[in-house]
């Protein structure tokens, strides 16, 4: 991208944090940044993990009303993705506050985290209705569990090799880029269409490794924290994509190990025991 465009744009934004493709901002507002960001990311980590503790891993949506499930479900998505969105949301928080200020800041604040939740919330229904899926084929076939996470790891695996998710991942490990792109977005909404359109490519990204929780168990908090750090490190360290790569190879290897293997499939493991 240009240097001319960018310095076009600088007033719409500020320089990006450091990351794949970003710049540098000053160390004291980067280390209040992430400060902020461990301060959300820990308690919806606390919040989850004590909800599971009560819950235990089981198949399908665990008898959870809809509206239940989506609550954890945000709350979930916040602590797995808050620390590698971070980058994007930081500088575009930065660049409000610069341009605003009261609550014209708070409310802009709230449309862009607001876009970004209301996409992971969409497709927590999507979630929502493989698991009930899932659920209703192992009430009826309990040893179908095997099956089941051969499938969902074998579409994980495929998801992580194909294109949609180098697409994905290339947007999210390019902060400067997007971020000059969302500099030109207008009025109305401009900050919740940012939320909604860096949380598109942010499921996009993935969506194959939450596939996963279908044979791990969606309040699995040890699938969910390794997940976090997969998400984590494919988005931020300079070698990502070879470790998606690597992952979606793994899930291919586990979908050949899963119908012989039910210790890989705690989330449906349940239904087979009671046989």
């Amino acid at each position: 991208m240009c240097h001319s465009r960018i310095s076009a744009l600088a007033s719409a934004r500020p320089p990006a944090p450091t990351g794949a493709g970003g710049g540098l901002l000053p160390a004291r507002d980067l280390a209040a940044a992430w400060f902020l960001v461990v301060l959300v990311a820990v308690p919806a980590w606390v919040l989850t993990a004590g909800q599971a503790r009560g819950m235990g891993v089981g198949p399908g949506t665990m008898g959870m009303a809809l509206p239940l499930f989506l609550l954890l479900w945000v709350t979930m998505t916040a602590a797995m993705m808050l620390p590698s969105m971070a980058p994007v949301a930081i500088t575009w928080v930065r660049g409000i506050g610069r341009r605003s200020s009261g609550w014209t800041r708070t409310v802009r604040t709230v449309e862009f985290v607001g876009g970004y939740l209301l996409v992971w919330t969409a497709f927590g229904l999507l979630a929502y209705a493989a698991l009930a899926l899932t659920g209703g084929l192992l009430d009826d076939r309990p040893t179908a569990g095997r099956w089941i996470g051969a499938v969902a790891f074998l579409l994980a695996g495929l998801y992580q090799l194909g294109p949609l998710k180098n697409v994905c991942l290339r947007h999210c490990r390019d902060p400067m880029g997007h971020l000059v792109r969302y500099a030109g977005f207008r009025s109305p909404a401009r900050d919740l269409r940012v939320g909604v359109h860096h949380g598109a490519y942010c499921v996009g990204c993935c969506a194959g490794l939450m596939t996963v929780l279908v044979p791990l168990g969606v309040m699995n908090v040890a699938a969910m924290a390794g997940l976090a750090v997969v998400v984590f490190v494919e988005k931020l360290w300079s070698r990502g994509p070879l470790l998606a790569r690597g992952v979606g190879i793994a899930f291919l290897v586990l979908a050949v190990l899963a119908p012989f293997q039910d210790w890989l499939l705690p989330g449906l493991r349940a239904t087979m025991d009671g046989m």
